[in-house]
């Protein structure tokens, strides 16, 4: 039974074609399909064939033959695989009509089909519907080339080729938030997606929805990854830029970052209870595992910071690297190691190891052990506070009787001390009274003596004289100025007369003679300024010396009238006649001054003090201590 099949494209809007088109030869000679949902959406009943109905013009059909001739019109609506981000959704029509012609026994000679013209846009739309219906969901794997990290808008465009061949990679950024791990330039990988077709440069992309690398898991590749970036920033590993600080010995209060529904808050609080049933815990709920279970644990870390615990504790029980991997988040790391206080890591068994351990302060292997290293045993401390008062009191006794007994022994070796300090009160007052009278005296006549020497200086001094003198200087140099301007001006005016007077005749002989005179003119002119100036400026140099020789020799006068009185007031100071041979001798028991033969016994000690060439006060004069073998009184005494 031959069949002839003729197609036509009739769009159903004049907007972009797509759609999946079957324009390639007969069923039979194109690929199959993987088993995926079909294309059709809608298919039209077949419209009866008209009654009219003949075979066609180039169909040749021998006449004794008996030929029974169907149409079929199959009508198929195609819907684009994916709804485009510009302009509406179109739906392309494909139309095929079959003609059927049955003949007993004779093969009809078939003509060629007629020439289907596509536009370009029409074939890639086609290529693109055959790409996005056939490849849905492909798992690829590949070298990662051409990386160049993340794009502005939060995407990744790269490569990923093998020894054969290449292909453009793209990957979302509501993707590139779900990886857990980074990618690299050369990093082999497994990325499972489904094909695209940009249609402005006609190239298949991969579109990624889940990408892993080949090999190790990306939960290990995330793992190191984040834990070598840690460490070269200093959050973790020997090099860390904050050492780790040390857990309180008793802390008032712990809080406790874990889910309250989980068996590690009980095996936590059990243990911690039971060595130390007065611990204050405060806890903060957060999910330890799924979605969103590390940023709620962030934000538990953050709110116990901000509250009185003296330690924090981020616990939660074993399991798989998958249920475990909230801490090991970046930023479950981060907000450990910004915490101010310290953060003691408890995730999981002794084996697992997570992110959370290397940058906390200490590391607990179970919770129950984190509880052992927090709560010291509450009898333990109670002996150890017992034993410690009773050694205390002891110490404390055993100062007190010591104390007293030394007080004791001063008491019995010390004087009564009122009275010699009666004593010396009265003393140092009599001596405060003569000093502050013979200070007053010589004060009073300093004074007098000073005020005489101010008077007679500023009647004589060299400021009022210099300024008087300067004050004559600058009226001589007034009048001087006055004097050349004058006579410039006259002579000024003389000259414009002459030149104008030269300007009405205008003989050359009489200009001639008239420019010798005037330059004769100016040259006397500038002779007498300049001797005049001359003349004017010795007086004031004159007068000028003169007054700094009455300067000088007041200056001297006062000087040396000054030196006269200070070696007047020198010789008038107890350490010149000191310095003349005297001495003053003071009792070296109280320290006395001497003053009569009578205060003195045979056989007390004396201080000699004088002053040696040069001396200025009395702390620097030499001193000799002395004991008196024998007193004579003088004839006034009885």
């Amino acid at each position: 039974m031959p069949v002839k099949k003729v197609k036509s494209l009739v769009p159903s809007s004049p907007s972009t074609l797509q759609g999946d088109l079957d324009l390639f030869g007969p069923p039979a000679a194109r690929p199959e399909r993987p088993a995926a949902p079909a294309p059709l959406e809608a298919r039209e009943p077949a419209p009866e064939p008209p009654p009219d109905l003949e075979p066609p013009p180039w169909l040749e059909v021998p006449p004794a033959a008996e030929v029974t001739t169907s149409r079929e019109t199959v009508r198929v609506d195609l819907a684009p695989s994916r709804p485009r981000e510009r302009g509406a959704a179109v739906r392309w029509t494909s139309t095929t009509e079959v003609v059927r012609i049955e003949t007993p026994g004779a093969v009809p000679a078939v003509r060629p089909p007629e020439r289907v013209v596509l536009t370009v846009t029409q074939l890639t739309q086609a290529v693109k519907g055959v790409l996005t219906e056939g490849f849905r969901r492909v798992l690829v794997r590949g070298e990662v080339s051409n990386f160049r990290g993340l794009h502005a808008s939060g995407h990744l465009f790269f490569k990923l080729k093998d020894a054969g061949a290449s292909i453009d990679v793209k990957i979302w950024a509501s993707v590139v938030q779900r990886l857990r791990f980074r990618l690299e330039e050369g990093m082999e990988v497994v990325a499972e997606g489904n094909l695209d077709v940009y249609e402005k440069a006609g190239q298949y992309n991969l579109i990624v929805q889940r990408i892993e690398p080949a090999g190790a898991g990306a939960l290990a590749i995330a793992f190191a990854q984040l834990r070598d970036r840690l460490t070269a920033e200093g959050l973790m590993g020997e090099g860390r830029l904050r050492p780790p600080r040390p857990l309180p010995y008793l802390p008032r209060r712990i809080g406790v970052v874990t889910s309250r529904s989980g068996a590690a808050l009980h095996d936590f609080l059990r243990v911690l209870h039971r060595r130390n049933p007065r611990l204050s815990v405060l806890l903060c709920h957060a999910r330890v595992q799924g979605p969103g279970a590390a940023e709620e644990v962030v934000r538990a870390i953050q709110r116990l910071a901000r509250t009185d615990v003296d330690v924090i504790v981020v616990t939660r029980g074993g399991g798989s690297a998958e249920d475990l991997w909230t801490f090991n988040e970046e930023a479950v790391a981060r907000a450990i190691a910004a915490s101010p206080v310290p953060v003691v890591s408890a995730v999981g068994h002794e084996v697992d190891f997570t992110i959370a351990d290397f940058v906390a302060d200490v590391r607990a292997p179970t919770p129950s052990a984190a509880a052992e290293l927090l709560a010291p045993e509450l009898e333990a401390l109670l002996d150890d506070l017992r034993t410690t008062r009773t050694r205390l009191r002891q110490g404390v006794g055993s100062s007190i009787s010591r104390g007293r007994e030394r007080l004791r022994q001063h008491e019995r070796r010390l004087r009564d001390p009122r009275q010699e300090v009666t004593r010396l009160r009265h003393g140092l007052i009599e001596q405060e009274r003569a000093l502050g009278r013979l200070w007053s005296e010589r004060l009073r006549g300093e004074r007098t003596l000073l005020m005489d020497l101010r008077g007679r200086l500023d009647r004589f001094r060299p400021e009022a004289l210099l300024g008087e003198r300067r004050a004559r200087l600058d009226r001589l140099r007034w009048r001087l100025a006055e004097v050349q301007r004058a006579r410039l001006v006259v002579e000024h005016a003389e000259l414009v007369s002459r030149r104008q007077r030269l300007e009405r005749r205008a003989p050359d002989v009489d200009l001639a003679r008239a420019r010798t005179r005037l330059g004769g003119l100016t040259a006397r002119l500038r002779q007498l300024g300049e001797g005049r100036l001359a003349n004017a400026r010795a007086p004031v140099l004159e007068a000028r010396a003169r007054l700094e020789r009455a300067v000088r020799a007041r200056v001297t006068a006062a000087q040396g009238a000054v030196r006269m009185t200070a070696g007047r007031l020198d010789s008038l100071s107890p350490l010149r006649v000191m310095a003349r041979g005297y001495a003053v001798v003071y009792r070296t028991d109280d320290g006395h001054l001497v003053r009569r033969a009578g205060e003195l016994r045979a056989g007390n000690a004396v201080r000699l003090r004088w002053a040696p060439a040069g001396c200025t006060s009395l702390s620097a004069c030499d001193e000799a201590e002395a004991t008196i073998t024998g007193v004579k009184p003088g004839g006034g005494e009885g």
